[in-house]
């Protein structure tokens, strides 16, 4: 067999297939492995470069080929569609990512140390606690409902809102365990949310670029963590703006014949990350409207746009300051914005 030049690897939970080139591109190595055969083939095989799409389980794979003295990339779904050639199976997705590695402006998704890995897990299961808690509230407070018991929005009112049916006698019996079951499980479900928020914060204030972070007006330490969780290198995007087209905060391109034509936002990349970034700016512009401070260009555009664009356009900002401070070691000053105002604004 000819020296392998580089692999494109695509993964399931069983089979993995493999599809090799040499330097001269001629495919060399097209093979099926189990899952079990696949760590003795690649201790067997001199290093090389393996291409492996970024999805479930990939760093795990990308760590381990990594420790035999491979050399991986990882490219997303989106990136490696383009090259998949007519019909779509295992060995097609691979011979698509060994030729989408190859392409000198491809962009790569840096692979994730076990410990951060964690830490994306602990914002997988609080996001997940906190459905959880959304959706048995709204049961809760549709079945009190039901018996013409009502409270005001908010979480805040639930709590009491159980207290009054534990305390209405008029209730049938059978409801009322029904209702204590439910207030049971929603004491569980905070108690856990608290427990997440504590290990949060525990990270947060372990993490000297976190604390910077939470300097930046509408980022608090759920935002700064998730930046940080999200983006640990964050020198591989060109620019501020880049990193904000990756959260999907920029508006999409449908410019030709020299006719610039901008529409709504991408909504690409991290929903949580760009969901953090956005409610963020909306307290701020809620602030601005209760009578805060507020800079020119954004009191500008609050009176001419709608406060739901100006949060976009503000999130957008805030995500090109952040970028800059965790590539730079910066701090936040009052200066920070304003050379990013005047594009975050054009964007809106």
């Amino acid at each position: 067999m000819d020296q392998i030049s580089r692999i494109g690897m695509d993964t399931s939970k069983h089979i993995f297939q493999l599809h090799g080139v040499s330097a001269d591109e001629v495919p060399v190595l097209r093979k099926k492995l189990r899952r079990r055969d696949m760590v003795t083939f690649f201790a067997k095989l001199a290093p090389t470069v393996v291409a492996i799409e970024a999805c479930g389980a990939s760093h795990h794979w990308a760590r381990l080929l990594q420790s035999l003295g491979h050399s991986v990339k990882l490219i997303a779904p989106q990136l490696v569609k383009p090259y998949v050639k007519r019909g779509k199976n295992d060995a097609a997705d691979a011979e698509a990512l060994c030729e989408a590695m190859s392409r000198p402006t491809m962009r790569f998704v840096p692979v994730k140390t076990a410990e951060q890995q964690a830490g994306l897990m602990m914002v997988g299961v609080r996001d997940r606690l906190i459905r959880n808690r959304t959706q048995l509230a709204n049961a809760i407070r549709g079945h009190a409902a039901e018996f013409g018991l009502t409270a005001a929005k908010g979480m805040a009112h639930l709590v009491p809102l159980l207290d009054r049916i534990e305390a209405d006698e008029s209730l049938p019996a059978l409801a009322r365990e029904l209702f204590a079951i439910q207030a049971k499980e929603y004491t569980q479900l905070q108690t856990q949310i608290d427990e997440i928020d504590t290990k949060f914060m525990a990270w947060h204030r372990a993490d000297e670029c976190s604390q910077r972070l939470v300097k930046i007006p509408g980022v608090g330490p759920i935002g700064a963590a998730l930046l940080r969780m999200k983006t640990p290198e964050p020198e591989l995007f060109r620019s501020g703006r880049q990193f904000a087209a990756w959260i999907g905060l920029t508006p999409k391109d449908h410019s030709t014949a020299g006719k610039v034509r901008l529409g709504v936002i991408t909504r690409a990349g991290d929903e949580a990350l760009r969901s953090v970034m956005v409610v963020g700016a909306t307290a701020v512009i809620q602030h601005v409207r209760r009578g805060g401070r507020a800079p020119h260009w954004l009191a500008e555009l609050l009176k001419r746009k709608s406060p739901k664009l100006a949060a976009v356009a503000l999130a957008n900002k805030t995500a090109r300051v952040a970028w800059k401070m965790m590539v730079t070691g910066e701090t936040y000053t009052a200066k920070s914005v304003a050379g990013t105002s005047a594009g975050a604004a054009s964007q809106a």
